[in-house]
């Protein structure tokens, strides 16, 4: 059994757009969270987070957080789905460094933008800039990030890049990758489950 913690018009909405992609059998706990940028939420009680956060993973006992993390385990899981690299493959070097390196260089490089770091820090300015042409470069050689084949990076990174569009470069490039992934019916099904914070006072 698929269990995902999620938190309604959180980051861990990217989870629910991946599983609806894989189309396994999944169950979605809704819980609250504290949400810093306004100060509302709450730690929930039901939540298996360690630290209170979203997304979170139970399959069969094992819990598994950290959106790279459960991206990386359901793609291995579900092998069939084919939205990861299978260990062996080519693709297989290229698809766990672009996971690793949404997390560790794409967010923080645009939460950096987000909060103003970048108008006076020019090594945030050159790390947000160096994010965006690895981004671009990509689409360049590809409808998507990993060529031609449609992957959970895409996921990871389109999910990111489409809450944080008006903080990104302006690119018809970028737009029409975020409109060809945006428009699938496993995304449209996702946003469906998405719920709202109300959701969570009527499970609770």
């Amino acid at each position: 059994m698929l269990t995902l913690f999620h938190a309604p018009q959180s980051r861990s909405g990217r989870i629910v757009w991946l599983m609806e992609e894989i189309g396994a059998a999944y169950e979605i706990e809704y819980v609250d969270i504290f949400r810093a940028l306004t100060g509302t939420g709450r730690a929930d009680r039901n939540n298996l987070h360690p630290d209170g956060k979203v997304p979170a993973l139970l399959h069969d006992g094992a819990l598994v957080t950290e959106s790279a993390a459960i991206a990386l385990y359901l793609t291995d899981l579900f092998p069939d789905a084919g939205l990861g690299a299978p260990v062996g493959s080519p693709e297989r070097a290229a698809y766990v460094t672009w996971l690793a390196w949404t997390a560790g260089e794409m967010e923080p490089a645009y939460w950096s933008r987000i909060s103003g770091q970048t108008e006076s820090d020019p090594l945030a300015m050159k790390r947000y800039e160096q994010v965006n042409a690895r981004i671009l470069t990509a689409l360049e050689h590809g409808p998507y990030l990993m060529g031609h084949r449609f992957t959970a990076v895409d996921v990871m990174v389109g999910s990111a890049m489409a809450w944080g569009r008006d903080f990104g470069p302006q690119s018809a490039l970028l737009d029409r990758w975020l409109e060809r992934i945006g428009t699938r019916p496993a995304n449209l099904s996702a946003i469906a489950r998405d719920g709202t914070p109300a959701l969570i006072a009527e499970v609770a």
